[in-house]
């Protein structure tokens, strides 16, 4: 079971709702990947009517934990503008900070982003980071309070794979918050790998939503991040350099 704050999750799949050709398509994925988590981009939604926002209507808010992101802010100063926009027109007190000041990379500012956490937490925000594979960084916004951490497995939105998978798992090994992989995972066997690793969770939206079929692509993950945890969980074997026959050898053939 995984525990972030004060709420515990049979899924450790976290789906974003970015990109979907429509809300109905985005909701049947969302309920094929099994995920308890969602996260969507405020500047989706219209925080001046939440009530009758078409976005968050279509998804059973009784039924999801609602991250809501920062996707967009370049700056502390924005992030967490944003942050209190959205508490107070939707009660939701759970963030991913997210600011990625350069729009062609969209890589995370790591100056800025522990600026926003460290306001943020102060404020009562439950908030997971966004952030590099920076073990360094990790361990800063553990000490300081978030409630997890967000490592990007590749440039978002790529599809690329867990390329930053030995710094990801330095995080792992000295996290004592869950690590969440996030960015990057273009496929299954990616989510799986994050989660071999030792990850607690992934996040996942461009692979699901840009898929031919969103809906099996979101069950394909399901059960890929369901096969990685239970392999971590299980041990990995040893690895050696030279064969090692799987049968004894003695008394073939009665020699």
């Amino acid at each position: 079971m995984l525990k972030i704050a004060n709420r515990e999750f049979k899924s450790r799949l976290f789906v974003g709702t970015g990109k979907f050709s429509s809300n109905d398509l985005m909701r049947k994925a969302i309920d094929a990947s099994g995920t308890e988590m969602v996260t969507m981009a405020l500047r989706r939604v219209d925080l001046n009517d939440t009530g009758n926002d078409a976005f968050l209507n279509s998804i059973d808010r009784t039924k999801f934990q609602f991250l809501p992101n920062t996707s967009g802010a370049r700056s502390a100063d924005e992030a967490v503008r944003l942050a209190k926009l959205s508490r107070a027109a939707t009660g939701i007190n759970w963030l991913k900070l997210e600011i990625t000041p350069d729009p062609y990379s969209l890589m995370p500012d790591p100056v800025e982003t522990l600026f926003a956490a460290e306001r943020l937490v102060k404020e009562g925000f439950i908030v997971l980071p966004y952030i590099n594979a920076d073990p360094v960084l990790a361990k800063r916004l553990e000490n300081i309070g978030t409630a997890a951490v967000m490592p990007l497995g590749s440039m978002i939105g790529s599809n690329l794979g867990v390329k930053t998978r030995d710094f990801i798992g330095i995080i792992i090994e000295q996290s004592k918050i869950p690590v969440v992989v996030d960015a990057g995972i273009g496929v299954p066997s990616h989510a799986s790998e994050a989660m071999e690793l030792g990850a607690d969770a992934v996040l996942v939206n461009t692979a699901i939503a840009v898929a031919g079929n969103p809906i099996l692509m979101a069950e394909a993950f399901k059960y890929a991040v369901l096969a990685g945890r239970m392999a971590f969980e299980a041990g990995k074997g040893r690895v050696l350099t030279r064969s090692e026959a799987s049968s004894p050898l003695t008394g073939f053939l009665n020699e």
